[in-house]
């Protein structure tokens, strides 16, 4: 199985909405903005390091489905597609900057050109709706709202569960987004007189899915930790700041504003760095498990987005 990755700018786009969207991490508004940046982007391309570009791992393990880069993000192919066995190259993408530095290497490289014109390589797919012709729905964006509050409060819940070493250094980071979430579903039923369903879609199978996987593979379980965080503080913003225009009369939900004292660049600088010392105490092979990982995080949190509209 290969992933092939290209340095990219640490910043998370969602991929583009549409009907049949395949797969987070995520059609985003950042891709509206793109397109205008893309006609003066750069387009050198790095053909002379393209071996250092790839993992491979060869032998049959256990995995998370062969992952493809397509339709403007990854999505899983097969049932335990890719092993643990030797690697091509002796050094990563990214790698000399610490470990989150790979895995924003890896999550960029998903993205399309349109999201990330400098870094993104994956195309988009043929029927893909472009953000200008996205209708969000109050119903739909509602039960986003609830199913990504069954996302974090997984997240919480297992780094708070102990069932690895490593997950205590994740227990209040001040990015989390169950509680801000929960007033926002409130206000959000009071003001439009609607009742929350109940989270019982893509967001539950993703919390199913989060609790199987920390127990087993603590660094497959980091990956989809830094994915969704960290995608939420950039492109997931730009989403709720287009939805607010276009049904919430510019209301600006709790959901994006982080409000512990430093502010989200302090928190986000602080959980970074304990995502770099957490992956020192990895082997090599435990790294790129945690990257080979990226493209089912975009599959599962596209599955949450597609409910918006």
């Amino acid at each position: 199985m290969r992933v092939h990755r290209h340095v990219h700018r640490h910043v998370h786009l969602y991929p583009r909405m549409s009907a049949s969207m395949s797969a987070c991490l995520i059609g985003s508004v950042a891709g509206v903005r793109a397109v205008a940046k893309a006609k003066t982007a750069s387009t050198k391309t790095a053909s002379t390091s393209s071996a250092r570009m790839t993992i491979r791992a060869h032998s049959a393990g256990h995995g998370h489905g062969e992952m493809a880069a397509g339709g403007g993000a990854a999505t899983a192919q097969g049932g335990h597609g890719h092993g643990h066995g030797g690697m091509m190259s002796d050094r990563r993408p990214g790698e000399k900057k610490g470990f989150v530095e790979e895995m924003r290497f890896v999550a960029m490289k998903l993205h399309t050109r349109e999201q990330a014109p400098k870094e993104g390589k994956a195309e988009p797919a043929k029927e893909a709706k472009p953000m200008m012709q996205w209708q969000p729905t109050k119903e739909g964006y509602l039960r986003f709202l609830v199913e990504s509050k069954a996302v974090y409060d997984a997240m919480e819940q297992i780094v708070a569960s102990g069932a690895s070493p490593m997950y205590g250094d994740f227990v209040d980071t001040g990015l989390e987004r169950a509680e801000v979430l929960a007033a926002d579903i409130e206000w959000f039923c009071q003001t439009y007189q609607m009742t929350a369903p109940v989270a019982d879609g893509p967001g539950a199978e993703y919390a199913r899915f989060l609790k199987d996987l920390s127990t087993t593979a603590p660094p497959e379980f980091i990956c989809h930790f830094y994915n969704v965080y960290f995608a939420h503080s950039a492109g997931g913003r730009m989403i709720g700041r287009k939805v607010s225009e276009m049904i919430l009369d510019d209301k600006e939900l709790a959901f994006y504003k982080w409000e512990k004292p430093g502010g989200l660049e302090a928190q986000m600088t602080r959980t970074k760095a304990k995502l770099n010392d957490a992956a020192e105490k990895w082997s090599r092979e435990e790294k790129d498990r945690c990257l080979e990982e990226t493209g089912k995080s975009f599959e599962l949190s596209g599955k949450l987005l597609r409910l918006i509209a």
